[in-house]
């Protein structure tokens, strides 16, 4: 079986690629395993400077795997689980040492928008769309982004994106601060890759300090704002009236 994230290493950086494409990359156990794994090597491996993160197929990652829901509801501490794992993926993202370069294309939603917001920079390929479903559904976000969206979009900007659950472009992101830099989709592995390999360049004990002072001073009650998320979330998870809602959704289509 192909592994739900593969990992490729050279010249001090570090390729991470969600790898379920035929799921658009959706979260689901597998991949949460793998991902976690691959974080926390890079984090600990002295010769990787940067992490480029970026999904296979024609998707970034839509989020949960809806067709796992009921497993992952069914009950409380089920559901507590799985979200303390996704909220791990977010710790690992943006309270690691080594900077998270997000290569972003076609679908970026819920889950998987809220870690392209966890990456330091993130590029986005022209085709990418983003939304956050959750509110909609009856759910909750996770991510952090109750503390970091507001810190780059502004609070109203920030509750009408989370709240509405409305689509928006790669340029929409932009707009908010979600996105650093817009490139046509033929160039974006490339512009990350060499962006990656700039800041590889850079003194890493700088580079490092840099990253965690300054993601410390914007979100200095972290660990107390996931924990919340987490809480609402699970409240979402079991709320008999969410399941259906969660049936009806389905996948994100096609992008373009």
């Amino acid at each position: 079986m192909t592994p739900a994230v593969l990992t490729r290493c050279a010249h001090g950086v570090c390729t991470i690629t969600l790898s379920r494409p035929h799921r658009l990359n959706a979260i689901n156990h597998e991949l949460l395993d793998g991902l976690s794994a691959a974080l926390a090597e890079a984090d600990a491996d002295p010769e990787t400077r940067v992490v480029v993160l970026h999904g296979a197929g024609r998707a970034f990652c839509a989020g949960d795997d809806l067709k796992e829901f009921g497993g992952q509801s069914a009950t409380a501490a089920a559901a507590r689980q799985h979200i303390e794992r996704i909220q791990d993926i977010t710790r690992a993202l943006v309270c690691g040492d080594k900077v998270v370069v997000g290569a972003v294309h076609g679908w970026a939603v819920g889950g998987g928008l809220e870690w392209t917001i966890n990456c330091d920079l993130t590029i986005m390929a022209d085709d990418a769309r983003c939304f956050f479903p959750e509110i909609p559904l009856g759910l909750f976000v996770t991510g952090g982004v109750t503390a970091i969206l507001p810190r780059l979009a502004g609070l109203q900007r920030a509750k009408a994106a989370i709240l509405l659950g409305e689509r928006f472009d790669a340029h929409g992101a932009l707009a908010l601060g979600i996105a650093w830099k817009v490139v046509p989709g033929a160039a974006l592995m490339a512009e990350a890759e060499a962006v990656a390999a700039r800041i590889a360049a850079l003194p890493a004990r700088a580079v490092g300090d840099l990253k965690r002072i300054m993601n410390r001073a914007a979100t200095l009650d972290f660990d107390a704002v996931l924990a919340l998320e987490t809480d609402a979330t699970v409240r979402g998870f079991i709320d008999p009236a969410v399941a259906p809602r969660v049936a009806a959704f389905g996948t994100p289509p096609k992008v373009g």
